[in-house]
């Protein structure tokens, strides 16, 4: 039996890529990611820019000192291998119960999650979150994923190379947008169980009580039940099977949160 050239060389440039791309999350799990630190960075800024034009940002200083405050503490924990310059925080000022970040070091958040967030603990549980999807790269392997689906490595650099991300929804949605621009791709349970996990950690060397992401959880759940319910939680897992997850791994935070001599003192109001 003989098969076309075309569907050889295929076969054999999926099966490189697979072989010479392949990499450990921070918590030990086999990833797939086919991208640059520097493809997903400009996808991040791009997105960003484009975020900045279209929304309104809020002019509020308290709410900017306070968010801010709270995104400093996590972000000198952040390693210097996931972005090593001065990362950019932009307070959304949307009903939105929700904030990301994104490659390249960019943070938003939106005021609606102020309403939800009571303290500057809870705020960092998010904010550790988010940030915790950009450390375990879990864009570069959605975006992977996309690629080998269907989407085409070659039309991919062509959207970059045409300055094209912020009008591509199914990549912005793969980098973690997807709430923000109406495609709902949901984030796998064990994404969310490592950014959980891993923004658990980041919380509490930067001397946020790591506890009160239980809390924080707890809020989201009865925010759900509310007419706005928040958004957040649509592409997200139940709240009580996060706290759950983050209950069988309180200790060792705790642990962390007690060693470090950081406490920040970012005031809400």
């Amino acid at each position: 039996m003989t098969f076309p050239l075309n569907k050889v060389l295929t076969a054999v440039c999926v099966s490189t890529l697979l072989l010479t791309s392949c990499a450990k999350s921070p918590l030990g799990r086999n990833q797939l990611k086919l991208y640059s630190s520097d493809q997903l960075a400009n996808m991040g800024q791009q997105t960003f820019d484009g975020m900045k034009s279209e929304q309104k940002v809020s002019q509020t200083p308290v709410t900017n000192q306070f968010v801010s405050c709270v995104a400093d503490a996590i972000t000198k924990h952040v390693p210097q291998s996931v972005f090593s310059g001065e990362w950019e925080l932009v307070v959304f000022d949307e009903p939105q119960v929700n904030a990301f970040a994104l490659p390249g070091g960019k943070i938003g958040v939106y005021t609606g999650l102020l309403e939800v967030a009571e303290n500057q603990d809870q705020l960092a549980a998010v904010i550790g979150h988010e940030i915790g999807h950009v450390i375990a790269e879990h864009g570069n392997e959605r975006m992977s994923s996309s690629t080998l689906i269907g989407i085409g490595m070659e039309a991919t650099n062509q959207l970059l190379q045409a300055n094209q991300i912020a009008n591509n929804n199914m990549i912005m949605a793969a980098i973690g947008m997807g709430v923000q621009v109406g495609v709902q791709l949901p984030f796998s349970r064990t994404h969310e169980t490592e950014a959980d996990l891993i923004g658990l950690q980041l919380m509490a060397k930067s001397g946020f009580n790591p506890q009160q992401s239980v809390s924080l959880w707890e809020n989201m759940d009865k925010a759900s039940g509310d007419n706005r319910q928040a958004e957040i939680l649509s592409t997200h897992p139940a709240p009580q099977s996060r706290i759950e997850k983050l209950g069988e791994n309180m200790a060792p935070a705790l642990a962390m949160y007690r060693q470090t001599s950081e406490r920040p003192q970012c005031k809400k109001s």
